[in-house]
């Protein structure tokens, strides 16, 4: 069981910049793959970037791609998302979820673990 808590949300305005952490309880989390999803009012959750256990592979949604960039540490039990060029329409509750290296896919029903997200508000 791995237990996961979201920070870093607020306020920006378009063009700025945010940092996500993810930090994760337990002695597990290096052999966790990783990701992070967002879900827009009235929108169904979607995928944003997931990243695999050691770090060494990265996945990005194609509407962040450039703009956003996943990291972890394993030694802090943590994993970012730094996001830069913000768009209005990256407005979103923000979800980081483990998946416990069993596959290499990011979907909602591959990941076993999730947080309770973090509001990001972009403004134009």
């Amino acid at each position: 069981q791995v237990q996961l808590v979201e920070s870093g949300g607020g306020l920006a305005q378009a063009g700025g910049s945010l940092r996500l952490s993810c930090a994760a309880s337990g002695r597990t989390f290096s052999t966790y793959h990783m990701g992070w999803f967002r879900q827009a009012p009235g929108k169904e959750r979607e995928f944003v970037a997931g990243i695999i256990s050691n770090g060494k592979y990265t996945t990005y949604a194609d509407s962040v791609k450039g703009r956003f960039t996943i990291s972890r540490d394993n030694a802090k039990n943590t994993m970012y998302l730094q996001m830069n060029s913000l768009k209005p329409e990256d407005t979103a509750v923000y979800y980081c979820a483990a998946n416990r290296g069993k596959s290499w896919i990011w979907t909602y029903n591959a990941m076993d673990y999730w947080g309770k997200g973090t509001l990001v508000t972009v403004s134009s």
